[in-house]
């Protein structure tokens, strides 16, 4: 591969490092590059290759958060292992069967997460609900199960679903939301990554580079994001949010 690749893969792999770390959703820029530059590969193989990047560059910026956010760690245990499970079935699934028919719902679904973002102003904006251990614990297996599935079997914007799923239902503000989604996010990359590598379907030549530019983009995501607080973090979501809903539309039609 010539060196000008390499150079394109690790922009992208940086720039959906800093994206991932504010919010998720870093795999809209990684993916669609890493399709188009590594066109000679499997479509198997350039996402198997793509998840170490993504699991290093998660848990950059993961650190960055454990160091001024406080986590809910015995629930974060649980959905860990649990979103690691389910994401390594739902791999275990794409290498069988293709994933295209879940592309309009997933639009439909986008497009009011999308609208009420925009529409809520104060949506993410402060810690709303306190639910019970038990209630809470429920919402977190739901979560863990859905979103890690998602993850290993379509992929991209995880971590916005993620820092979704803990706003609306735990009542997280986008801080402590993104912070605790890069927990699970790392879980169900490991276990995408672990399928992937039992399949031998992962260029370690590339994977390696492009994962020391996503730990940096995450690093610095985090730094920021940590700096500028829940209304920075509201806005990149809807970026993110509308970047996935395009690109859902465009595979689409």
């Amino acid at each position: 591969m010539e060196i000008y690749t390499f150079i394109i893969l690790c922009l992208a792999a940086f720039a959906a490092g800093f994206v991932d770390a504010v919010v998720g959703g870093g795999g809209l820029l990684q993916t669609p590059v890493g399709l188009i530059v590594m066109a000679n590969e499997s479509v198997s193989t350039v996402i198997g290759t793509l998840k170490v990047p993504a699991f290093c560059g998660t848990a950059m910026a993961a650190r960055q958060y454990l160091k001024q956010v406080a986590l809910k760690f015995r629930l974060l245990l649980v959905m860990s292992v649990v979103a690691f499970l389910a994401s390594f079935a739902g791999s275990w699934l794409l290498t069988r069967v293709g994933n295209e028919f879940m592309k309009p719902i997933l639009l439909v679904v986008l497009v009011g997460i999308a609208a009420y973002t925009f529409l809520k102003k104060d949506f993410g904006q402060l810690t709303q609900k306190n639910q019970t251990p038990n209630t809470m614990m429920w919402y977190s297996l739901l979560m863990a199960i859905v979103i890690g599935f998602y993850d290993g079997f379509i992929g991209p914007g995880t971590g916005s679903f993620l820092v979704l799923g803990f706003i609306l239902l735990l009542g997280f503000d986008f801080l402590q939301a993104s912070a605790h989604a890069k927990m699970v996010n790392l879980a169900t990359n490991l276990g995408s990554i672990i399928l992937f590598i039992s399949k031998g379907k992962i260029i370690a030549t590339i994977a390696l580079p492009m994962a020391v530019a996503n730990a940096l983009g995450g690093w610095l995501g985090a730094k920021i994001a940590l700096k500028n607080g829940n209304q920075f973090i509201r806005r990149v979501f809807l970026v993110v949010v509308i970047g996935t809903l395009l690109r859902f539309a465009w595979d689409i039609f």
